[in-house]
This record gives C-alpha cells, sequence and structure tokens, in this order.
C-alpha cells in the first residue's frame, strides 16, 4: 500500500492516538512498540514512510535511523522529538531524517511532513521500477513506460499477442503511441530478430505493397492507418497474406473506428481477430509524472543541455492538462521545459489551485471508470470512496458513469 506509515513509539496511548490521526487522513498505519517490532518492516522495499519517537528504551530513534538508512538510505524518516529537544532534533536531520516534529503537535502539520515525505518515497520507487525495466530483457517492459494498471494492462497484452502470430490490429488515439505499440509486440514476438517495416497505408499502391512485403520477409509489416489504404491495395494484401507470400505477419493502425464498411471486410475480420487499443493520456493521468521525467532527461541529451529539476508543482500542472496530443505532446512541452519554455505550468497557473486540483480529480475518476468499465460501484471501491461521495464527484464534474461501459 502507498500510503503507509511505520509508526513507532513505545507510550501506547500515544501509538494509538497518533495512528487515529494518520487513519482520518487516509494514511495506513502499521504501528511497532519497539525497534525490534518495527525492524521487520523495514525493507528496501517497504512502500511507505517511518514516524518514529526520538527516546525509546533500548534502542531509540537514532538507532532506527541508522539501521533504516543502511536497509535503504532513499527511505524517508520523520521523527518526534520532546518539548525542548532541538539540538538532538538538528542532530537527526544531520544524520538524515527526513523531518523531525516536536510533541505534541498538530495532526495537520504530522499529515503534511507525511505526506511529502510519502510523495518523496513514491518518486524513489517509480524511477527504481522504471529502472528495473528499462534493464529487463522484457521489451514490453523496457519500452512502454508507465505505473497505472492501464500501462500494466498494455504490457501484459502486447506479450499475449506477440505470441501468436496472427494479425494484429493496434488502435489508439492520435499521438498515444501506435506504431510504437505495434513494434514493441514485435521485439516480443518470435519475429523479433527478423525486419520491422513500416508503411504509411495512404496512396500504397500494389508495387509499394510488394516491395514492403519483400523488405518484411520473415518479420512484421506494418501500415499505419490502415483504413486509408487504397481500395485495389487492399485486395493484393488480401491475395498476399492467402498464399503466405514472402511469410510476413500483418499489423496495422488506426486512429479512427474501423468496421466493414471501412474497409475490406475480409481484412477487417482478419484484423479484428487480435486487437489492442493503446490508451490515452487522459485514461492514465497517474502515468504523466513518469512519462514527463523520461521524456525531459532524453529531450536535455539530444539538445546537450543539463535536465532542468522538476518540481512537484510543474508535474500538478501538467497532470492538470487534458493532452489531446497525447504522449506527442508530451514529449513536445519535455523539450520546450528543457529550452526554457514550460508553456503548460504557466497555461495551468492561471486557472489557480483550486481549478487544476479539479481537473487532476476529473481526470483520475474518468480513468478509473474507465478501468472498471463504466461500473461505479467497483470504481468507488477502488478509490476507496464513499459511495455518496463518489457519485457527487461524478454529477460536479458532469460524468456519466454508462459512458465508460464497453
Amino acid at each position: 500500500m502507498r500510503n503507509t506509515v511505520l509508526l513507532v513509539d513505545d507510550d501506547a496511548t500515544v501509538r494509538e492516538a497518533l495512528a487515529q490521526s494518520l487513519e482520518l487522513a487516509d494514511l495506513t498505519a502499521i504501528p511497532a512498540g519497539s525497534f525490534v517490532v518495527a525492524k521487520d518492516h523495514i525493507q528496501r522495499s517497504f512502500p511507505g514512510v517511518i514516524l518514529s519517537d526520538m527516546r525509546m528504551p533500548g534502542r531509540d530513534g537514532f538507532h532506527l535511523l541508522d539501521y533504516a538508512h543502511k536497509v535503504d538510505p532513499d527511505l524517508p524518516v520523520v521523527l518526534l522529538t520532546g518539548e525542548g529537544d532541538i539540538p538532538m532534533a538538528v542532530a537527526a536531520m544531520e544524520r538524515g531524517a527526513f523531518d523531525f516534529l516536536e510533541k505534541p503537535c498538530a495532526p495537520g502539520d504530522l499529515v503534511a511532513v507525511l505526506e511529502r515525505a510519502l510523495v518523496a518515497r513514491h518518486r524513489v520507487l517509480d524511477a527504481r521500477a522504471e529502472m528495473a525495466r528499462a534493464q529487463s530483457g522484457d521489451p514490453a517492459a523496457r519500452l512502454i513506460f508507465g505505473i497505472s494498471e492501464a500501462s500494466h494492462a498494455l504490457r501484459d497484452q502486447a506479450r499475449r499477442v506477440a505470441r501468436a502470430d496472427t494479425e494484429v490490429l493496434v488502435t489508439g488515439a492520435p499521438g498515444s503511441g501506435i506504431s510504437k505499440i505495434a513494434e514493441v509486440i514485435h521485439l516480443c514476438s518470435p519475429r523479433a530478430q527478423r525486419p520491422f517495416e513500416k508503411r504509411a497505408a495512404d496512396g500504397l499502391d500494389r508495387a509499394a505493397l510488394t516491395q514492403a512485403m519483400e523488405a518484411a520477409s520473415g518479420g512484421t509489416l506494418f501500415l499505419d492507418e490502415v483504413a486509408r489504404l487504397p481500395a485495389d491495395t487492399q485486395i493484393a494484401l488480401i491475395e498476399a497474406l492467402e498464399t503466405g507470400n514472402g511469410d510476413v505477419r500483418l499489423m496495422a493502425g488506426s486512429t479512427v473506428s474501423l468496421d466493414p464498411s471501412s474497409l475490406n471486410s475480409e481484412l477487417y475480420y482478419r484484423l479484428e481477430v487480435s486487437q489492442v487499443r493503446v490508451p490515452s493520456l487522459a485514461e492514465r493521468p497517474e502515468d504523466i509524472p513518469v512519462l514527463f521525467r523520461r521524456y525531459v532527461a532524453q529531450a536535455a541529451e539530444q539538445s546537450g543541455l543539463v535536465a532542468p529539476d522538476i518540481s512537484p508543482e510543474h508535474l500538478a500542472a501538467l497532470m492538470a492538462q487534458s493532452w489531446p496530443g497525447n504522449t506527442r505532446s508530451l514529449m513536445s512541452a519535455a523539450m520546450r521545459f528543457v529550452l526554457g519554455m514550460p508553456g503548460e505550468v504557466s497555461e495551468a497557473a492561471e486557472m489557480g489551485l483550486v481549478e487544476q486540483l479539479a481537473r487532476v480529480e476529473r481526470a483520475l475518476l474518468v480513468a478509473a471508470l474507465g478501468r472498471q468499465n463504466g461500473n461505479a460501484t467497483e470504481t468507488a471501491r477502488v478509490l476507496k470512496l464513499p459511495r455518496k461521495t463518489f457519485y457527487d464527484k461524478l454529477a460536479r464534474y458532469g460524468i456519466r458513469a454508462e459512458d465508460f461501459r464497453r
């Protein structure tokens, strides 16, 4: 659970009171009465942060801090000090504590510090996960970025489709990376060491199709915007597929909905067997920070500049955007950011904080409904919202759950 706090305090009354404050703030507390009890939870993979009293019998907060940082130097530890223990608190900060609070502290102050610590922890864990995927031998993990359920599902689907040597139709909104997903499927398939040839379907004649098929022999031919393929070429393509000429696997991409009336029916039904839909950024806003950091690093390398620091406020502003151009637009925004022209942030800043947060909240609701196929009850459960609160939010943003049923 990503909002977990390991709560360490030897005073049971204080521990229970702090746990209640955390639960009221939708944080999950793991109470521990001593370092010995807490030790079993302190792991490099621990998804949360640590909140510990400084003064405890036996192993104190300093010992816990040192142990936690031996296990994981990036694990945030927030320490609680008694009134007047400022020198001790300063010493703790010098030894790497994330922050310290003086007891008794207001619940609001405590939660604010813990939420900052959790944001820092999530950044570290997400970066590690992305690095692990990048270093793996799995093309889907290495090339399809994102931490959302939609991204995980897309990676799984790419792997499954790759194993079946059928024709594939990849669909999605403009700029969502259709051709990239097709190439990932190719790289996950037994044909990975063979050619991947990409052609624009618009205006492709029989001769050009024959040349493309020859170039892709033993591998994959991807036709972008297949609905624009001339009718005569569609017939030639069907003939080539039926005869198995060149042993080529066909993949096609489209940003428009297809049906037997928009494409030769035989070709349509061949492509219909294996379909992969690329989710838009609006359906997975939680992926925007991960993608933007990667695109900024790429843009800085391409332009020979040092990548600027990316603040949480900047990422929040990006998440408040609708991104109709999807990942292609986000890449452009990253380049502008590296060049010192981050237009999206100034645009979002003009909205004001309330409107920015509303845009992000609406995007998260829409994404969750899409993942649950419009099932409002299940979506409310996944988002951990009371049903009344969930329906109030849908009404506020003019969202209809039935629009997401497939």
